[in-house]
């Protein structure tokens, strides 16, 4: 199928396909005349190249993770543990910052609250 199709069956931009295929994530052959054509087993690549985006891996990470998906060896697979643990422990780490953000914003309305509160007492008096 021609990269228009395959955008159109995965929801993804012709655009993100092109960059997905400069980073090395995504392969095509080229016709006598330049175009691009993609397998239908590119249809399942490209949804699992979105789901590890929307995870927050780079697209290098990506690169790292796919040939462990594609061409299962001993050595890929371990590989890609050691990965993902890495990717897994930056993620718990965002996730920890945020919910130190979300905490400091909390006390933050709260003192915003009393403020507000004080001010209208204020005022009615």
């Amino acid at each position: 199928m021609r990269i228009g199709e395959l955008a159109s069956r995965t929801g993804v931009s012709v655009r993100s396909l092109r960059y997905y295929e400069e980073q090395g994530l995504l392969a095509s052959t080229r016709s006598a005349s330049g175009q691009r054509h993609y397998t239908a087993g590119e249809i399942d690549r490209v949804a699992l190249i979105q789901r590890l985006y929307a995870a927050g891996l780079s697209s290098r990470t990506i690169a790292e993770l796919l040939p462990c998906v594609h061409s299962p060896s001993e050595e890929n697979s371990d590989a890609a543990m050691e990965r993902m643990a890495q990717e897994r422990d930056r993620l718990s780490a965002h996730i920890a910052d945020l919910i130190r953000t979300r905490d400091t914003l909390d006390e933050l309305m709260v003192i915003n609250r009393a403020h507000r509160e004080s001010l209208q007492m204020a005022h009615s008096h």
